[in-house]
């Protein structure tokens, strides 16, 4: 829209806009007005500079070459005579027009910078691998699960494994610093095309690409402007973000099975569940009526969901967005997508209405500003990176309302393998993946929570996924409904949450005791960066109680003073087995010894 009135559209303008014809006349008041800075080959300088993106990935890579986490692999079987020369000389084809794919990023004097390489160096001949049915996976999860140096060689790998001579296996691993996820789609409508000119002996005849990555990254720097001028596009994201950002918690203290590593394995697994089309269909109707989106409608409900597993009110997730604002990125295959930081507040009074409208105001302005580098906000906020957690957001929310396109090669069948490994940049990463019926209307949404193995088993967040539905279902079939009455329980959750031998909710000891038998590692207590689990917090319990025992008489009425949650927790625990009644007196001034005496 932009593009064609010569204009800068606020994405804000859309949403005023109930009508057509009300978006017609507020789009009229920016036509003529002059777009962007237009994209187009830019002039080569000596050095060319990463972009912000690459910069990210570049810092990233540098702490660890050895990992694998930013690796995005592809894994594709193709059954049929497969024309080995022709697959070797279209993934060359492919790699030679898209700069990107062969190019290095050396350090120097002024950061990161791309060295663009001959394709040649970077794909030599494709020679079959012989492997069998059984090892077929642990060889491409070989292959996808080995680090880049991204400063001495492009970062890009290719293997192609036979199983039979009517069976193959491809596999292209690219680095995150070279492409994103929707670098997938003109990668793949490129291979088509080669592979379909090379079995016929042609090489493929595509219109050349208007701009490669190297112009990207410069035309990016103009556009944003330098920091240093208060007017530049940079410098007014840069005080949006500040004080959007400003005071958010430095984590979302989740309930989590196992204590959180002070270095990430990046093991992940992933539950699947799926919202029906009939909440679909009410979920697009929440969202019409509050002038807002599907994905706003369950951004909300995630936060709503976030704020009752933690008890935090102030709850911040992430979310990437594409980068491909201009028209001649389509079909360019590289680094594009940022992240952005949607920050809500809950208040547990307020109507999910109410929620709902704040978080289109805040989803909003932060894709009005989502130009800036998510490695700028964190730097602009002042957090110092950690290696157990990502800065700003531990929750991660993806939304895909595209279908990606099939691949199709003459004379071959082509399906997606599955390798079989997972893995989790963040704690935890809720996708949603919309579908459309033939008839137009909203089929299934497919939804995915990605987890880190590190500190969830499958069972919890598949509770997480079960309450999640419970929410979406209570806020669309009535969205005025207060959060603080959203039940999330499951009837099987409630059954479970008292063991069957309890008598009473007041019998603390035979609870403590039985969380331990079936949960003896998972978080019982978290306080002020502190943790202790079910069966340490049993142990400890148990030798309080022994102790008080001998001391105490049936019925009595003992006074503890609580120093601190985690000292003083354990003595109400172990004189509750014996005593009568407990009073809990907080240990702070020196009245407590007069309470004590009375």
């Amino acid at each position: 829209m932009g593009a064609a009135l010569d204009a800068q559209v606020p994405v804000r303008t859309i949403f005023e806009a109930s009508t057509v014809a009300g978006l017609a006349l507020r789009v009229e008041a920016h036509a003529g007005t002059g777009g962007r800075l237009a994209l187009v080959a830019q002039e080569r300088p000596e050095v060319i500079p990463a972009s912000l993106a690459q910069q990210r990935m570049w810092v990233i890579n540098r702490i660890d070459p050895t990992s694998a986490a930013y690796n995005i692999p592809v894994a594709i079987r193709l059954s049929g005579l497969l024309d080995v020369a022709a697959l070797g000389a279209a993934v060359r084809d492919v790699v030679d027009r898209h700069e990107v794919l062969h190019t290095k990023y050396p350090d120097t004097s002024a950061g990161p910078s791309q060295v663009i390489v001959p394709s040649r160096e970077v794909i030599e001949n494709i020679s079959p691998i012989q492997v069998s049915e059984a090892d077929v996976l642990s060889r491409v999860t070989e292959v996808a699960t080995v680090g880049f140096d991204v400063t001495r060689t492009a970062p890009v790998r290719v293997a192609l494994f036979e199983l039979s001579p009517t069976e193959h296996v491809l596999v292209v691993v690219v680095h995150h610093i070279s492409g994103d996820a929707f670098s997938i789609a003109p990668l793949t409508r490129d291979l088509v095309v080669a592979y379909s000119a090379r079995v016929e002996g042609e090489s493929p005849r595509w219109a050349p690409l208007p701009v490669q990555y190297a112009d990207y990254s410069l035309w990016q720097r103009k556009v944003l402007g330098s920091e240093n001028d208060p007017e530049s596009v940079i410098s007014r994201q840069l005080a949006y973000w500040s004080k959007e950002l400003a005071g958010i918690p430095e984590q979302l203290a989740l309930p989590t099975d196992r204590p959180r590593p002070a270095r990430p394995s990046m093991r992940g697994g992933t539950v699947a569940f799926t919202l029906p089309s009939e909440t679909v269909t009410r979920i697009g109707a929440v969202a019409r009526d509050n002038n807002s989106t599907v994905f706003m409608v369950i951004h909300s409900a995630l936060a709503v969901l976030l704020s009752r597993l933690s008890g935090a009110t102030d709850i911040a997730v992430g979310t990437p967005v594409a980068g491909r604002g201009e028209r001649v990125l389509d079909d360019l295959v590289g680094m594009f997508v940022n992240t952005l930081v949607l920050r809500t507040q809950i208040d547990p009074s307020s109507t999910f209405v109410e929620l709902l409208t704040q978080a289109r105001e805040k989803d909003l302005a932060a894709f009005g500003n989502a130009d800036i580098p998510f490695e700028r906000l964190v730097e602009a906020v002042g957090r110092e990176r950690s290696s157990a957690y990502t800065p700003l957001f531990q929750v991660m929310l993806t939304f895909q309302n595209t279908a990606m396109g099939a691949l199709q090669l003459p004379g071959l069948e082509v399906s997606a393998l599955e390798d079989g490994y997972e893995q989790a940049k963040f704690d935890l990463q809720l996708t949603a993946v919309e579908q459309i019926n033939e008839d137009g209307r909203p089929g299934e949404m497919q939804m995915y929570f990605t987890y880190a193995s590190d500190l969830f088993s499958a069972e919890t967040v598949e509770l997480f996924a079960a309450r999640f539905v419970r929410i979406v279902e209570a806020v669309t079939e009535d969205p005025s409904v207060a959060l603080r009455s959203i039940d999330i329980l499951t009837d099987d959750e409630r059954h479970r949450s008292v063991p069957q031998h309890v008598k009473t909710v007041e019998d603390l000891p035979d609870l403590v005791a039985a969380a331990a038998e079936v949960a003896r590692e998972a978080i019982a207590l978290s306080h002020d960066g502190r943790h202790v689990t079910y069966g340490e917090l049993f142990e400890k319990f148990a030798a309080v109680s022994k102790s008080m025992g001998a001391a105490l008489k049936p019925e009595a009425l003992v006074s503890v003073a609580l120093a601190g949650l985690f000292p003083g927790i354990l003595p109400a625990l172990g004189v509750d087995g014996y005593a009568g009644t407990v009073e809990t007196l907080i240990a702070e001034s020196q009245s407590i010894a007069h309470s004590g005496s009375d």
